[in-house]
């Protein structure tokens, strides 16, 4: 089987995205946009061994590779709307391949995401995924904007992911099917991302955990950060976890779990958490945004004894 006889087979698929004019297939594909909507793409790669377990199933991994990437239209408050994937393989292995586009467009057609382009080779296995939506005129949310005194704040719960994927690295029996969940297959907050935009115009998702992700929030916005360590939010099946320094660290440097940290003004902050709660959207303030002080950490935890947490940084790609 040759390039284009593995992309007939396995990656090309009937969608019903609007404003595609050339569709996969050619040497490239041709988008309209409206003139109201400004485009916005995000590029993620994986590693096996770095960013995935070798033994992963294939259809975990075709949705999550997705997932992760998802999440930073997310992230941004963007429409969902394209994507492009370049796949290297070490061989031609049609049940893999079934199983990962299986996972890879289970996801793309919740959110009615086409597949436009990408490439195939040989080599280790590697996945690349680039991911194009849309905001409507100036509406979207960045990392820069976060302002003294703005609310921090988290979408649904954290840790679950990091403490998922001990579970399977640890090999335990019975494991957590909740936990395992969350990190093979995360959920890209798309719509709590663009609920967010009438509250909030400072944000990011937690990939790497939420004191690195946060450090680059605050980062970008020139101020410094207070973390009430006893608010995060804790899912039940973490509540489970006895040992209180791990599941902290789990929430605070674990990543994997994609949620939202946002910067939201104290006088939005009901609003924004009555619309939430009326979705049925968990919505935790979990700190506060301080001025920047050069002989102070830019992230300040409070609540907690340990100084293992505050040493901690999330993870690393080199």
């Amino acid at each position: 089987m040759d390039e284009f006889d593995l992309i007939k087979q396995y990656f090309r698929r009937q969608h019903s995205c609007d404003g595609v004019v050339v569709d996969n297939g050619d040497d490239c594909a041709i988008v309209e946009l409206a003139a109201s909507e400004r485009l916005v793409f995000s590029i993620d790669t994986m590693v096996e061994g770095r960013h995935f377990l070798a033994d992963m199933a294939p259809q975990d991994l075709g949705y999550r590779a997705l997932a992760t990437a998802l999440s930073d239209l997310a992230a941004m408050g963007a429409e969902p709307r394209y994507f492009t994937l370049a796949l290297t393989l070490p061989a031609v292995d049609h049940q893999w391949l079934a199983g990962f586009s299986q996972g890879l467009f289970e996801l793309a057609e919740q959110h009615d995401m086409a597949l436009l382009g990408g490439d195939t080779t040989r080599g280790p296995l590697t996945i690349t995924i680039q991911v194009h939506g849309v905001i409507t005129d100036d509406a979207y949310l960045s990392r820069a904007g976060a302002k003294v005194d703005d609310i921090i704040a988290v979408t649904g719960s954290i840790g679950d992911a990091a403490a998922g994927l001990q579970l399977l690295l640890r090999e335990q029996e019975a494991a957590d099917a909740f936990l395992l969940s969350r990190f093979l297959r995360p959920t890209a907050r798309v719509a709590e991302g663009q609920a967010l935009l009438p509250y909030s115009c400072c944000g990011i998702d937690i990939s790497d955990g939420l004191l690195a992700d946060l450090g680059h929030l605050v980062a970008a916005s020139e101020v410094a950060a207070i973390v009430d360590v006893n608010a995060l939010p804790t899912s039940k099946a973490l509540g489970f976890i006895d040992d209180v320094d791990e599941r902290q660290r789990y929430q605070l440097t674990g990543g994997d779990d994609y949620e939202l940290c946002v910067a939201i003004a104290p006088d939005r902050w009901s609003q924004a958490k009555a619309y939430f709660a009326a979705q049925g959207w968990p919505l935790t303030a979990v700190g506060r945004i301080v001025a920047a002080n050069s002989q102070a950490d830019a992230i300040s935890l409070r609540g907690s004894d340990s100084e293992i947490l505050a040493q901690q940084t999330g993870f690393k790609h080199f």
